[in-house]
């Protein structure tokens, strides 16, 4: 631990684990070591990266303005499995942000990274610990599938398989009511105390929305057509057709029928038939269209999409 925190203060990538999925981390204030990541990653320079900080109070010094509805959403899910797109404060460089106004926060929920941000003492930009696009990273030997030839003498921290599986809820608290830009497990209620609408709406359009936004900045990771995509092709087929489309060289992935524990074998499931020399096509029965699958649906369709 002592070892990767010296890392990430001196400019240099450490992958560690979350609750979510597995992320390549930079010193958040460093341009130079975030562009390491997206020069690892192969990640487009218009993709923003997520800002991991180790309290509420570190995320708020990061931040221009935070909103009641900030406090409320942090003390009530933090540490946890949630983002909160805020205002930017001018120490958090463009190379984190695309250049857009706002920065992701969020406190992960897992005893290896709060240690890991705690010991270095600088919030960690972290997107998933893999080539852009392909499947996040659920244990530590994804990345070293992944990243393990792409970034010399990678230090990988293993806290074993992530919990939730699926990337962080996303909300934009920039506005008025709060906005779901990604779904992940964590859903909010929009009636309760901490707010939050669905995730209808495309960055671009939240974008519109808010004014002094720059236009086709995106606010929030995951917002591409393509995304958490295996290489070979997936098709995502109506369950009371899935055994008739079966051909020859068609694999199926088979996911529980508990939403939070296919979230936790998604990737994984992903993974290991990506991997099978006899699999050409992977076919997925459509999960059921109720809110807890949403997440699960997003990643699907964005696996299954050709970009």
């Amino acid at each position: 631990m002592s070892e990767a925190a010296q890392i990430l203060r001196c400019g240099g990538l450490v992958a560690f684990p979350t609750e979510t999925v597995y992320g390549l981390g930079a010193h958040a204030l460093d341009s130079d070591a975030v562009a390491r990541i997206f020069a690892a990653k192969g990640r487009p320079a218009d993709n923003p990266v997520i800002v991991h900080v180790a309290s509420l109070a570190a995320a708020r010094r990061l931040a221009a303005d935070w909103p009641d509805a900030a406090t409320r959403l942090a003390e009530a899910h933090w540490p946890g499995p949630l983002t909160l797109v805020v205002e930017r404060a001018p120490a958090v460089p463009d190379a984190v942000t695309a250049g857009g106004n706002t920065v992701g926060l969020r406190v992960p929920d897992h005893p290896v990274a709060l240690a890991l941000l705690r010991e270095a003492g600088c919030p960690v930009a972290a997107p998933s610990a893999n080539r852009s696009e392909s499947i996040s990273p659920t244990t530590a030997r994804h990345v070293v599938e992944s990243l393990g030839s792409r970034v010399e003498d990678l230090l990988i921290l293993d806290g074993g398989p992530c919990r939730v599986g699926v990337e962080s809820t996303v909300v934009d608290v920039t506005g008025g009511a709060p906005v779901v830009l990604r779904p992940g497990m964590l859903r909010l209620d929009p009636e309760g105390p901490s707010g939050g609408h669905s995730g209808a709406e495309t960055a671009s359009q939240t974008d519109a929305q808010r004014p002094g936004s720059p236009s086709r900045v995106a606010r929030s990771p995951g917002q591409r057509s393509r995304h958490y995509a295996p290489s070979k092709p997936l098709r995502i087929v109506s369950p009371e057709s899935l055994e008739a489309e079966i051909g020859p060289g068609d694999a199926v992935l088979k996911l529980p029928p508990d939403p939070a524990a296919a979230a936790a074998r998604l990737y994984a499931e992903l993974r290991r038939l990506e991997s099978e020399a006899s699999v050409a096509r992977i076919l997925v029965a459509r999960p059921p269209p109720t809110a807890e699958w949403e997440a699960i649906s997003d990643r699907l369709r964005r696996a299954a999409s050709e970009g």
